[in-house]
């Protein structure tokens, strides 16, 4: 089973947090549910890229992290 992070209604503050700390503490595959918000997205793409965390743009609105 693929642990699933969904950040719907998450604050923008606590997103980043958030996210580094799911991507660091579980291993990958791992979705990322991030709806339509750009900023969520760029959010989680910011997180990925600080950390040379691969992922893909999985379906609208989520994000799969790969490794």
């Amino acid at each position: 089973m693929i642990d699933k992070l969904d950040l719907h209604g998450m604050r923008h503050s606590d997103v980043e947090r958030v996210v580094e700390n799911f991507v660091l503490l579980n291993e990958p595959p791992l979705i990322i549910i991030t709806g339509n918000s750009d900023y969520m997205r760029n959010a989680v793409k910011i997180v990925c890229k600080n950390h040379s965390i691969e992922y893909e743009m999985w379906n609208w609105g989520e994000i799969k992290i790969l490794k």
